[in-house]
């Protein structure tokens, strides 16, 4: 079996290569059916409303999977230093698969938040960890292939979930997008057990429960107050208050109770590394622009281009087909230009594709728009999978799980800040820009329609981007007389295009910050 930390390079025999054979197969199919997990469930979300009820709860099937994922990245990548990887890993499958188990079991939309949030700390343990594996079995040169390799297969699930979703609810029922985790997780847990040996523990092992509880209390608090904030409350509601208020003691509780332990989760010295702080400070910023600018695209291919939901899901092909190649060239390209030159690379050509984004307007094509996209995702492809192999290649294996599950954890907080800031972006500048263009237009319809104007005047203040939602609803249009409707369409079509062009040029402001960042990254050569 290989060792999870050896001290010297793998010996080439056949024993060696069979046995890491079998890992790198393992770790394949639990990122893919762990990557897969989200896009399946996002296209099985109407039946399981339609069965269970409870629309009105329906974002807590992502949030509740987002707040534990997330939150427990870091912990993750603390114990598969102290305990082993193989225990981490495992437990974090069979986590999985227990919560897939009771989601497919739900007979309410409570019951399946609860059941999604246990499934989201299996999915939180599995993330980081196939990247901390790879760390550990490769040389510097061979890492950078492989998590290339690796990155196109999180690219690939984004493609196929969508559709492996639709086959799964069309054929059988909601609950086999669950249940389906199963047979693969089994076999996962399998070829991972036969294919690396666990760590034997020596000595006490010191947990830092504090520190735990602390992160965990503090994050989960910030992410409710972004994912609300200004959308089912006021940014200066007491709830969002108290939210952030919450947030900033308990982690300022943790830095304290980190500089202080023996064994912290996240160690307060590594922030004094310049190579640690400002690579993760480019994933953060990268994270910021791409996830909150993505959320975007759709409506803009469905309001604008006039492209249904599922036809607008296949915009986004070119983007992760390129981000797939160019993860995979991009690990090969590394060792010949540099870690530094490559993300510097990357962000700019990013910054290329949010700048081209900018430019779409109402008479942009269809494969105008997907050529875009696809600039978006070679950007992605040469940045994404860098970023963990140079902070694993700056640190000593001992640290190996901390740095690598710290860039996960910094993009996921940055695409969480993305969606929240871009979010805040669209519906001001879409207030400001159907007050100034739409009002006096609906002013001059005749009295007779004035209770329709007022409606309308009603949703420019509380949610500006329901109006757009005409645009995306032939049904909801279909109501409204056909004399609005000439008068009103042109007017969203014109503001949405607007507002859209601010998201995605301030998503552009994000990603030159990171790469402005990029300057200050020391030369990182590859073992």
């Amino acid at each position: 079996m290989i060792e999870e930390t050896p001290s010297k390079p793998l010996e080439q025999d056949n024993e060696s290569t069979r046995h890491r054979g079998i890992l790198i197969a393992g770790l394949l199919v639990a990122m893919l059916f762990a990557s897969l997990d989200n896009t399946i469930v996002g296209t099985a979300m109407p039946r399981i409303v339609g069965e269970l009820g409870g629309l009105s709860l329906m974002t807590w099937l992502t949030t509740a999977y987002m707040l534990s994922s997330t939150s427990v990245v870091p912990i993750a990548g603390k114990l598969a230093d102290l305990i082993g990887r193989k225990s981490v890993y495992v437990t974090g499958i069979i986590i999985f698969m227990i919560g897939s188990a009771l989601c497919g079991m739900a007979n309410s939309m409570t019951q399946l938040i609860i059941f999604r949030g246990l499934q989201g700390i299996g999915g939180g343990v599995m993330m980081p960890m196939a990247m901390v594996i790879i760390g550990d079995i490769f040389t510097g040169a061979q890492r950078a292939k492989w998590q290339g390799v690796f990155g196109a297969v999180f690219g690939l699930s984004s493609i196929v979930g969508p559709q492996i979703g639709g086959w799964i609810v069309d054929a059988a029922n909601w609950r086999w997008i669950f249940y389906i985790n199963m047979p693969v997780g089994i076999l996962a847990v399998i070829l991972i057990s036969m294919g690396l040996k666990n760590k034997k523990l020596e000595g006490p092992v010191t947990f830092d429960i504090a520190g735990m509880f602390t992160m965990i209390v503090g994050v989960v608090s910030l992410l409710l107050a972004l994912t609300f904030g200004g959308k089912d409350y006021p940014w200066a509601s007491w709830q969002i208050i108290s939210l952030f208020a919450l947030a900033v003691v308990f982690l300022i509780s943790f830095g304290v109770i980190e500089s202080k332990t023996s064994e912290p989760i996240l160690p307060m010295h590594l922030f004094k590394n310049k190579t640690f702080s400002v690579l993760n400070g480019i994933g953060f910023l990268m994270s910021v622009g791409m996830f909150g600018a993505i959320m975007f695209v759709p409506l803009f291919m469905q309001g604008i281009i006039g492209m249904s939901a599922s036809q607008s899901g296949t915009m986004m092909v070119p983007m992760m087909l390129s981000m797939m190649l160019m993860s995979i060239l991009g690990g090969r390209l590394v060792r010949k230009i540099g870690v530094k030159t490559q993300v510097m690379v990357g962000m700019v050509v990013m910054a290329l594709g949010f700048w081209l984004l900018s430019t779409m307007g109402i008479d942009t094509t269809k494969v105008v728009a997907m050529s875009f996209m696809a600039v978006l995702g070679l950007g992605m492809g040469l940045v994404m999978p860098v970023l963990t192999l140079a902070l694993q290649e700056s640190f000593p294996k001992s640290q190996l799980g901390v740095v690598t599950s710290s860039s996960q954890f910094f993009r996921q907080i940055g695409g969480t800040f993305g969606m929240t800031i871009l979010g805040s972006v669209m519906n001001h500048r879409s207030s400001y820009l159907l007050t100034e263009q739409l009002v006096p237009t609906l002013e001059k319809l005749p009295p007779q329609a004035h209770g329709m104007v007022e409606q309308f005047e009603g949703m420019i203040q509380q949610s500006p981007q329901g109006l757009y939602s005409m645009l995306l609803s032939p049904e909801t249009l279909a109501k409204i007389p056909q004399d609005i409707q000439h008068m009103m369409i042109p007017v969203l079509k014109s503001t949405l295009v607007d507002a859209l062009h601010s998201v995605f040029q301030y998503g552009l402001i994000f990603v030159v910050l990171g790469a402005l960042m990029t300057l200050f990254l020391k030369p990182i050569k590859l073992k």
